[in-house]
């Protein structure tokens, strides 16, 4: 089976990571080529085949689209990248074409979407079958949201032939943020949260490379791979000068690679023996096997990352839309994860919440993580069903 899997990622890289995970696990049985059309990252692809199109980004006001390369034109651009398209259709012929988010966000890319769903289906292109790839929760419209439902209902029983919705449903469903689930015609299926695979490197070895003795604790801080939440790392810091001198503690920074200059040399400015700044790190994961707290942003990876490490961890939800704190008010519920606020960034109050969490012990959780090898397994079904 041949799977061709779009993503395009326009500020942080949390959509990009996610669908990585996934055509990692489908391309342990299939050809996968993955089409990217963001500003550049450096990602591991190994496995699979990399389509990159002219890079188109959002702007810094997250208003208009422009594009990663300056000097281009924005209409050459989109251009090319719906020529590109076309022309991996017609020379790749792929059984499964998935559009990850579109169309319940990406609006902006309709233009070389919506031409490439309709010729599949009136057959300009060769016949392939259409899924939509969708995390748990969506930006929530604070304009036009009958609008938007009505057109993402309509565009997904025209041309789609099912969903693959990414999260647990005894802990989040797709309905909490869109209400005409019951109009989608198509079949929709709960796969799991994704969560990233480790590497071989085992978490002890993180402790051994930072001479960490077994009573000193480590604190992992980090901002996921966008470019906002630079107020936490620094409250974070400014707490730890208030940690009792009674106790041992190597406080781990990650600035994230979006990270601006200001404040990664803010940062580092800071930075002394027991306090390391570091860019985003590969292994994560293995950090937060190795960490006794995490405190984070509640992006979904960063979330999942958690809860496969079964961390105790501090949430600080990003409050320009409800996802985050949606989605930490939910996780609450089920482990050791606490959410805080700006109201709690004061180093007095941070320290106390931060010194209590290193009290909580490590749990496991019951919450089904498997969405991405889950994800192949519906893609076969699918397919061996049709």
């Amino acid at each position: 089976m041949r799977v061709t899997y779009y993503c395009q990622h326009v500020l942080g890289i949390g959509h990009l990571h996610r669908s990585l995970e996934i055509c990692r696990a489908i391309s342990r049985e299939h050809e996968v080529t993955l089409i990217l059309g963001g500003p550049k990252a450096d990602i591991d692809a190994t496995g699979m085949t990399v389509l990159h199109l002219p890079g188109l980004q959002m702007d810094q006001n997250f208003q208009n689209m422009v594009p990663c390369t300056a000097g281009r034109q924005l209409e050459d651009v989109k251009r090319e990248r719906v020529e590109l398209l076309f022309s991996h259709f017609n020379k790749y012929h792929p059984d499964n074409f998935i559009t990850e988010l579109y169309p319940f966000g990406r609006k902006a890319f309709r233009f070389e979407l919506d031409p490439v769903l309709s010729s599949i289906q009136n057959g300009s292109l060769p016949s392939c079958q259409c899924y939509c790839s969708v995390r748990d929760i969506l930006v929530e419209k604070q304009q036009g949201r009958e609008k938007f439902e009505k057109r993402v209902v309509k565009t997904l029983n025209d041309y789609f032939s099912g969903v693959l919705i990414h999260s647990d449903p005894s802990v989040l469903m797709l309905e909490k943020t869109f209400d005409r689930i019951e109009d989608i015609t198509i079949p929709l299926s709960y796969t799991g949260f994704v969560s990233r695979s480790h590497s071989s490197l085992p978490d002890r070895q993180i402790r051994q490379n930072l001479e960490l003795t077994p009573n000193t604790s480590l604190i992992v801080a980090s901002i996921g791979g966008g470019n906002v939440g630079g107020e936490l790392l620094l409250a974070v810091i400014e707490a730890s000068r208030f940690f009792p001198a009674s106790k041992k503690f190597h406080l781990q920074i990650f600035y994230g690679p979006y990270c601006n200059s200001v404040l990664y040399e803010e940062l580092l400015a800071r930075s002394s023996e027991n306090i390391s700044v570091d860019k985003f790190s590969d292994i994560f994961p293995e950090w937060l096997e190795a960490a006794d707290l995490s405190i984070s942003m509640g992006g979904y990876n960063s979330c999942m990352n958690v809860l496969k490490a079964g961390v105790p961890a501090l949430i600080y939800p990003f409050r320009q839309n409800r996802e985050q704190e949606m989605r930490g008010l939910a996780l609450e519920k089920t482990g050791n994860i606490r959410l805080i606020s700006g109201q709690d960034l004061s180093p007095e109050v941070l320290i106390d919440k931060i010194t209590s969490m290193l009290e909580a012990d490590r749990t496991p959780t019951a919450i089904n993580l498997d969405g991405a090898r889950q994800t192949l397994n519906q893609l076969n079904h699918w397919q061996n069903n049709r």
